[in-house]
């Protein structure tokens, strides 16, 4: 049995930012990843694309910023980096490989009662803590809806966790459900559209005043502005807009 003052469960961006914060105050705690490094959906259930959605001032971790070279919208690869500079600036150890199966409150001791697997040694860690902080990601666990008939489907089926590119469907007609983050960027990747993000923020903006139809006409054409015709290089833009292919 470990006792600490406060477990936290997840070492991703906010589990991180927990730990970071706490040792400001000098507060003890022990944080627990199920993975066998930080971040882990960033790292390896990712697309090759990603970055981030907001520019960075908005996305920073506290007490440390980014370096001044970094783009607006960072990439995955450099917020990874972000990240392990971040773990190594306040000393935070994750004991890796070690998920938590089960957590009750005992009202009698006023604390949580934690339960581990360490998957490293195959052996069961348990914890008591004054407080808990569940920092597991809401996308952590991949969900494909039950569609009838799917089974039958004779194409690939994949969860966007598992996407990494649009090179392996070239020349194919794939269909992505839904139009969260995941499942527009995988769409605006498969479409080859070639966009800015600062057209996609006006597009956004016009969407909420305009017809859909005519806000993706006006983005082509202004794509068509910028970039002019892409043929020579192999690259064949949608004729319709990213709003109506995604």
């Amino acid at each position: 049995m470990e006792n600490v003052v406060m477990l936290i469960v997840g070492a991703g961006p906010a589990g991180l930012a927990t730990a970071a914060c706490l040792s400001q105050f000098s507060i003890p705690y022990v944080i627990v990843e199920c993975e066998s490094c930080n971040a882990s959906l960033w790292r390896n259930h990712a697309y090759d694309r990603l970055k981030l959605h907001l520019a960075k001032e908005f996305c920073e971790l506290p007490h440390m910023s980014y370096p001044l070279d970094v783009p607006t919208y960072i990439p995955k690869t450099l917020f990874a980096k972000y990240l392990d500079d971040y773990v190594e600036r306040f000393n935070i150890q994750p004991k890796y490989l070690t998920s938590v199966e089960s957590s009750t409150f005992d009202n009698e001791e006023n604390c949580w009662s934690i339960m581990a697997h360490d998957m490293a040694k195959s052996t069961i860690v348990r914890f008591t803590a004054k407080f808990l902080v569940v920092a597991s990601g809401e996308n952590s666990a991949e969900n494909i809806p039950m569609i009838p008939r799917l089974q039958s489907f004779l194409g690939d089926v994949i969860h966007s966790s598992s996407y990494k590119s649009g090179k392996s469907y070239s020349g194919m007609d794939v269909l992505v459900v839904g139009s969260g983050n995941s499942g527009m960027e995988i769409a605006y990747d498969l479409a080859i559209h070639v966009m800015t993000k600062e057209l996609i923020r006006l597009g956004m903006t016009l969407a909420r005043h305009l017809p859909l139809n005519l806000v993706d006409n006006l983005l082509v054409m202004a794509a068509n502005l910028i970039f002019g015709d892409l043929s020579r290089y192999g690259i064949r833009r949608p004729k319709i807009g990213p709003g109506l292919v995604c």
